[in-house]
């Protein structure tokens, strides 16, 4: 709704037709820096995994599982918490509705080097034989 202003002697001065974006800018600015914050939150790991360093990778594969090896050998598969036979029976459904599926195993450095072997043999007795290894990239 528009307004009228008079002023002391009773002339009416024109309509106020402007509208000022100021207070607007503002408000959508603090709910994008709210976004941004709380969407690094929403998407880092629950599980912490110190994964090694590398100079040359071929990059991000297309992933449709994702194996995390802690440093304890806790298993998480595509980030639900899982022991041995629910890993073997999560692979076996992930197989069987992709059989081009690409495994992504990540593994904290400190993770025994068996525990990563044996979750690619767990992999292959799925016939899964698309692998990527996650690694960090090194700064130069």
């Amino acid at each position: 709704m528009a307004a009228t202003t008079a002023s002391g002697r009773g002339k009416r001065r024109s309509l106020i037709v402007a509208i000022n974006v100021t207070p607007m800018v503002d408000v959508v600015l603090v709910l994008l820096v709210i976004m941004m914050v709380s969407a690094t939150y929403i998407v880092s790991q629950s599980m912490r995994v110190d994964l090694p360093n590398t100079a040359n990778s071929d990059g991000s594969a297309s992933s449709l599982a994702a194996v995390t090896i802690g440093a304890g050998g806790e298993l998480r598969f595509n980030g639900q918490e899982v022991d041995e036979p629910g890993l073997v029976e999560g692979l076996r459904d992930a197989r069987r509705r992709d059989a081009e599926l690409t495994l992504i195993v990540s593994a904290d450095r400190a993770a025994q080097h068996g525990a990563v072997v044996h979750v690619l043999d767990l992999a292959r007795t799925e016939r899964i034989t698309s692998f990527a290894v996650q690694v960090e990239r090194e700064a130069r």
